[in-house]
């Protein structure tokens, strides 16, 4: 795990996966809970990784990596030392959800993730017939997908901020759990 003593030896580090596919809103989550603002995203090439300070005792080291199906191929690269995943679901995009659902269930079963905490991101949830997070739990088979490891789906919107911190602090209280284990 990556849970590491930092300069402050009070503050702990964790390190956050952010995966979803293309388009799902990672990058805008991740520069509304980093600035507290809107800001235009471009499609991410690569990954981008900002440090979130959610409290004294513990700051957060969130990777950021690109969605797009050739950038798929290499998220596994990305998982050691992984301390927590959260993984952005567009909810009003259902003609991808299976893909979407598939790209979990693959990343779930690397080995330098296995245990490591999982909170889904039901985002998009401003929009018109976008599905509940109980639609996106029930689709993605998360009670069966994560039965060996703490999970939670959280309804979110990376534009208002809606859900973001709720998701963020349930995803930093099940590492931390982990750590006191």
């Amino acid at each position: 795990m990556g849970l590491l003593s930092s300069k402050n030896p009070k503050t702990k580090q964790a390190r956050i996966l952010l995966l979803g596919l293309d388009s799902a809103g990672k990058s805008t989550l991740l520069y509304k809970l980093k600035l507290a603002k809107d800001i235009t995203t471009i499609p991410t090439i690569g990954f981008n990784v900002e440090v979130i300070e959610l409290e004294k005792s513990l700051s957060l080291t969130v990777w950021d990596v690109g969605g797009q199906e050739k950038m798929r191929t290499v998220w596994e690269y990305y998982c050691e030392n992984t301390d927590g995943l959260l993984y952005v679901v567009d909810s009003t995009d259902k003609q991808r959800l299976e893909d979407s659902r598939r790209e979990l269930k693959h990343i779930l079963k690397n080995e330098h993730i296995k245990n490591v905490p999982v909170v889904l991101l039901a985002n998009k949830q401003d929009v018109p017939g976008a599905l509940t997070a109980e639609d996106i739990t029930r689709m993605f088979r998360v009670k069966k997908l994560c039965s060996d490891r703490n999970w939670y789906v959280q309804p979110c919107c990376a534009i208002t901020g809606d859900g973001l911190m709720e998701g963020l602090r349930k995803l930093t209280g099940f590492v931390k759990n982990t750590f006191l284990m």
